[in-house]
């Protein structure tokens, strides 16, 4: 097996491929070049689109040519793979502007700029040629190739006809595969990677190319990554695990990481970071302490989307708050989600509801209520048990700010201006 291809099978990303000895084959033959897509659904990509670009890491630095193509025009239909309903439409004007940061969120993964002796990496955009398709053209000289029957077998339809399936979103797996078609031909790509609900769409690629006298071409999957507790990878108790440090702080990235489940914590590491795996081993020894190997993950993760500088300031606040949320200094603080009030405004008094609805902690009045009532409030040591309780100057600590806590682990510092 090409060494490139083993190294992403032992870390956990294969589900599946085409043709494994052929990819194998060719990969040791050649600088192999390939893409996977991305739609600009969303103002920022999460945790889970990472995925294919942590693999496409490990195969830039053997030496392959890396494409991301960010679907703008695809993004118009909307892919109906792993989706239980339709996707609300977009104008082209929100795309446009919602694929504005992708470029520097990939890039914390892969390299466009990269040293000698890896492979190299570009973006393209399928609007480019996808905006420009005559329908009736397109349908002659592409739509003539695809079978509706076989196109029905693909579980990412026949999930969708129960519950119902547009024929605007129909049309994706003919865009996705004149996709691959397209960068076939003018740069010549020679694999598709993607998660395992893009097979059908991959294959059909694949085949396209085939009948269009292209040469063959490979398909590889990966797992749908999961938590061990069954929820979807890059989902918390906030939603999304966003990349935009506006839309999901650095302090809660880390935090989100340090709390994962012990399952999960050795798969993450080899998924996720880019330690060797003879150094990840270690952490699957007896006696190991998953504290330290959560840290470890916590710490290499928010590195890597978010820069050194924010994974230390992350690291020191939550060390300093599990050991006594007392005596934390600013600098320790510095990593952690925060929010200003008026001092005018402490002085006269706020309601502990209203505050903690102001923060991460509680989205609303009323989920700031269920974490009274249920003993899970906390401003600096004291827990708040009355939905009443007004917060005024006298719960300032002696860094002159206010620490709020939900349960045992979720913090979010006041300061005062």
């Amino acid at each position: 097996m090409n060494e490139a291809l083993q190294t992403l099978i032992d870390r956990g990303f294969v589900k599946a491929c085409t043709d494994y000895e052929g990819l194998s084959a060719l990969m040791d033959s050649e600088a192999v070049t390939l893409y996977v897509g991305v739609d600009p659904t969303g103002s920022s990509l999460h945790i889970g689109h990472m995925v294919p670009f942590f693999a496409m890491h490990h195969l830039q630095k053997a030496g392959h040519n890396l494409i991301a193509l960010v679907g703008c025009g695809t993004a118009m239909i909307g892919d109906p793979s792993g989706k239980s309903e339709m996707r609300k439409m977009l104008t082209l004007e929100q795309i446009t502007e919602n694929s504005a940061s992708i470029k520097d969120q990939i890039g914390t993964v892969i390299d466009f700029n990269p040293a000698e002796g890896m492979g190299k990496a570009i973006m393209l955009n399928n609007a480019d040629w996808l905006l420009q398709l005559n329908y009736i053209t397109f349908l002659r000289e592409i739509g003539r190739h695809f079978s509706v029957n076989r196109m029905l077998t693909f579980e990412s339809y026949k999930q969708r006809l129960e519950r119902g399936l547009s024929f605007v979103e129909f049309n994706y797996q003919l865009l996705q595969s004149y996709d691959f078609h397209i960068l076939h031909q003018r740069q010549g790509c020679r694999l598709q990677i993607g998660g395992d609900d893009q097979w059908g769409n991959i294959v059909s690629g694949i085949d396209l190319i085939r009948k269009l006298g292209g040469d063959q071409c490979y398909g590889l999957t990966f797992n749908l990554i999961t938590r061990s507790d069954g929820h979807k990878m890059g989902k918390s108790e906030k939603g999304a695990v966003f990349l935009d440090p506006a839309l999901y702080s650095p302090y809660d990235f880390y935090q989100y990481w340090r709390n994962v489940n012990d399952e999960d914590v050795v798969r993450f590491l080899k998924l996720f970071t880019f330690l060797p795996l003879e150094e990840i081993a270690r952490y699957e020894e007896s006696g190991t302490n998953i504290n330290e190997a959560k840290e470890r993950l916590a710490w290499e993760q928010t590195k890597i989307i978010h820069g050194q500088e924010e994974a230390d300031k992350a690291r020191a606040a939550a060390q300093a708050l599990f050991s006594t949320d007392a005596g934390v200094g600013t600098e320790e603080r510095e990593g952690m989600p925060s929010l200003s009030i008026t001092r005018a405004d402490l002085e006269a008094g706020i309601g502990v509801l209203d505050l903690f609805s102001r923060t991460d902690l509680a989205k609303t009045n009323s989920e700031a209520r269920r974490l009274v009532v249920g003993g899970g409030a906390w401003v600096g040591q004291t827990r708040i048990d009355d939905p009443k309780t007004i917060i005024d100057a006298t719960f300032l600590d002696e860094v002159g700010e206010i620490l709020l806590r939900a349960g045992k682990k979720r913090y979010f510092r006041i300061t005062i201006v």
